[in-house]
């Protein structure tokens, strides 16, 4: 508070000295008042020296002017009221809650020297009118004002939320506009309840009781001085402190001093970021590097990771080919699982490497993000910064043991796990299937689809027919278990026999005789159509599907299963025993060609 220059003489106060009265301060009244009482001298006072007493004593009183803040000293604190002499006819009295501080305790105690202010020279009650608060107001007024003309830096406390900003405390309530709390929009206002800022004034009306502060315009005057020497000194390659200001999700202004530079969320770690956040948070304090600085525009790129080693500089010495390493699971694609070795450095597990049996469809159905993982080094790029690493390569293969175990030729039981139009799948081990092709079901029957013969669940007994450990394939057949009836067959037929057929199936080319139970044989059209043949009278001869007829047998092919008929064939051969016939007959005399063919 300002304070009030003393313009009494040296000397006693008027109201102390020798007089017709003094102040009896034990005779109080109810409200702390003062009253006067006579001196047991009074009567020996010469009353011209009285007289002269007591217009000092007046006048000293009409130097206080109301309105006028004024020294008091503090002569009694009770419950409810403060009395302060400020050396006026008669004492004053302020409310004690004009005294109290946040907590509610009285700040004031008997003798203490306050700043008071004079309202009135005595209420109906011959009291001296006095305000604390109004006196603290008017002295907080003027360095308002103070600072308003001489641009001076006021301290606030930010009170609460209101239309438009913020209520600021700084002595008397002031505000703050939401565009001058920051160079930046802050968007959640709540926040700033209760801090302390530092503003300066930009506007006041004493009368109006308005003061509006400006945070913004200390911060651009601050940011530009600070701007100035960052800039002076800012280089590429530079390691400069800085604070964070703001938050994105593709990164982190760093205030560097009056400029900020992004620090991108590539150049925050060499391990894997998820987001900003999990890293830094607003007001951090930390080390960058000036990647890139365009003066032009005043742009500054800076990084955090490269203040340390780049720990895919020597990463073939740490994860030689064929090395078993330990490893977090931090992600999964549809492709293979992201396994992190260490900050900065992650492997993937290629789905086709989980398992050496299994047909893995999506990494999650063998690994979750967060297992800890034994994997194989499998291949190393640093230049393009790719590990390649195995699941399965840290068990033993088991299609390298299956020849030993099952060798080809042997009989295996296994339950149908699957069937498609090309055969059945049958599970030979734990996550190891054999396939039984359509065809090899069946030596006889022409099979269309593995359901005329399995079904699955079925529990069947098959013979190993190859394995193809590289490839992981396994074949197995079912008719192999069977006689070959096309092996019989030929065994019991050869070319030139004659056999009886039926025709199942007649086509362009010609006509499929089933001589046995699933053996069938081809009697091409040329061999029952002579029309075909060049040089010779047209003679067909009709065939019925169905029918049975006598055929000869004039080609057997084992290896390919096909077997050539004939009926053109046997016709030639009746025709020879025709001719013998007839030569005989024709020796002795008995008979004519015509007669013997009419015969027939």
């Amino acid at each position: 508070m300002a304070n009030v220059e003393d313009e009494n003489p040296p000397g006693p106060h008027p109201a102390r000295g020798t007089g017709a009265a003094t102040v009896d301060r034990d005779a109080r009244g109810d409200r702390g008042g003062l009253k006067a009482r006579p001196r047991e001298d009074d009567e020996q006072i010469d009353p011209e020296e009285y007289a002269k007493l007591l217009d000092s004593y007046d006048s000293s009183f009409r130097n206080i002017a109301e309105g006028e803040v004024v020294k008091g000293t503090v002569l009694k604190v009770t419950p409810s009221e403060v009395i302060v002499d400020v050396g006026y006819k008669s004492e004053g009295i302020i409310q004690v809650d004009e005294f109290l501080d946040e907590n509610g305790e009285v700040t004031v105690q008997p003798g203490d020297i306050v700043d008071v202010l004079l309202e009135r020279t005595e209420d109906r009650e011959g009291y001296v009118v006095l305000s604390r608060e109004k006196a603290e107001k008017m002295k907080i007024w003027d360095e308002v004002e103070k600072a308003y003309a001489e641009r001076k830096v006021v301290i606030g406390r930010v009170i609460e939320r209101i239309k438009g900003g913020l209520a600021v405390d700084i002595g008397v309530r002031a505000f703050l506009p939401g565009s001058q709390i920051d160079v930046r929009p802050v968007r959640n206002l709540d926040a700033l309840r209760g801090q302390e800022l530092r503003m300066r004034v930009i506007k006041v009306n004493k009368k109006r009781g308005n003061i509006v502060l400006s945070r913004k315009a200390l911060l651009e005057e601050e940011n530009a001085e600070k701007k100035k020497h960052t800039l002076e000194t800012l280089a590429e390659g530079k390691v400069l402190k800085g604070v964070v200001k703001n938050i994105t999700d593709y990164g982190a202004f760093i205030d560097l001093g009056g400029i900020d530079g992004l620090l991108h969320i590539t150049d925050m770690s060499w391990g894997r970021v998820g987001h900003p956040s999990e890293l830094f948070k607003v007001n951090d304090e930390i080390d960058v590097i000036v990647l890139k600085y365009d003066p032009a525009t005043e742009r500054v790129s800076l990084g955090h990771k490269q203040l340390i080693t780049d720990p895919w500089a020597n990463v073939m010495d740490r994860y030689p080919v064929g090395a078993r390493m330990s490893g977090k699971v931090v992600s999964l694609t549809d492709y293979g699982a992201f396994v992190e070795l260490e900050a900065g450095v992650e492997g993937l597990i290629h789905v086709s490497e989980m398992s050496w049996s299994k047909r893995v469809k999506h990494p999650s159905k063998i690994l979750n993000v967060g297992d800890n993982v034994d994997a194989m080094v499998l291949g190393v790029d640093p230049t393009a910064r790719r590990i390649s690493l195995g699941l399965k390569q840290v068990e033993s293969n088991p299609w390298h043991d299956l020849a030993d175990k099952y060798p080809v030729g042997s009989k295996i039981n296994g339950k149908v796990r699957n069937l498609t139009e090309f055969g059945a799948f049958v599970e030979v081990e734990e996550e190891i299937d054999g396939l039984i092709h359509i065809s090899d079901m069946s030596w006889s029957k022409r099979i269309k689809h593995p359901s005329e013969v399995l079904k699955k669940g079925d529990v069947v007994e098959a013979m190993v027919l190859n394995i193809d450990a590289e490839n992981q394939r396994l074949s197995l057949g079912l008719k192999q278990l069977a006689t070959d009836i096309w092996d019989d067959f030929f065994s019991r037929h050869h070319v030139g026999d004659t056999v009886e057929g039926k025709v199942v199936r007649m086509t362009n080319f010609g006509a499929f005789v089933e001589l046995d139970e699933g053996i069938e044989g081809l009697i091409h059209v040329s061999e029952f159509d002579e029309s075909h043949q060049q040089g010779k009278s047209a003679e067909k001869i009709e065939l019925n599907v169905g029918e049975t007829y006598p055929m000869k047998i004039i080609k057997l092919a084992p290896a390919e299963r096909k077997i050539g008929l004939s009926i053109r064939a046997l016709k030639s051969d009746e025709f020879r025993a025709d001719w013998e016939a007839y030569q005989e007959s024709a020796g002795d005399g008995t008979a004519t060609l015509g007669e013997h063919f009419r015969n027939r």
